[in-house]
C-alpha cells in the first residue's frame, strides 16, 4: 500500500498544509457577543481568514457570532461560524475556539494579513 503524500496526510490531520491563509500568534484580548452578554476572551492567533481563542465555556460548532478587537489603533468588528471547540484539558474547563470571520470589512481583512506578513518575518 503507498504511503500518503505529506499533503494528504496534513489534510487527514488537519496541518497546516489545509490553510490557506497565514497566521500568527496573538496574545491579546476580544471581546465577544454572546447570548448572556459581551463576554471577553484571549486570542491564541489570527489569520485573514479567521482567529482562535481561549474560552472558559464551549461554543457549538456553526455558532455564529461577533466579535470585537483593539488591533493597533483600530478597532476591528467582525462576525464569523465557530468551526472548532476543544477542550484544552479533562482537567479544566477552558476551550479552544476557532472562528472563521465571514463578515468583516475588506481594510480590516488587509489590516490583519499585514500584520501576519510582518509577524512571519
Amino acid at each position: 500500500m503507498p504511503k500518503p503524500s505529506s499533503r494528504a496526510e496534513a489534510a487527514r490531520t488537519g496541518g497546516a498544509e489545509r490553510r490557506q491563509h497565514a497566521r500568527a500568534t496573538a496574545d491579546w484580548p476580544v471581546l465577544l457577543d454572546l447570548p448572556k452578554g459581551k463576554t471577553p476572551a484571549r486570542l491564541r492567533d489570527i489569520s485573514a481568514a479567521g482567529v482562535s481563542f481561549f474560552l472558559d465555556q464551549p461554543i457549538p460548532e456553526m455558532t455564529v457570532l461577533a466579535l470585537e478587537l483593539q488591533f493597533a489603533k483600530k478597532k476591528i468588528k467582525a462576525r464569523g461560524a465557530v468551526v472548532r471547540c476543544e477542550r484544552i484539558s479533562k482537567h479544566i474547563e477552558h476551550y479552544e475556539i476557532a472562528l472563521f470571520l465571514h463578515e468583516i470589512a475588506e481594510s480590516d481583512r488587509e489590516t490583519i494579513a499585514r500584520y501576519v506578513l510582518q509577524a512571519g518575518k
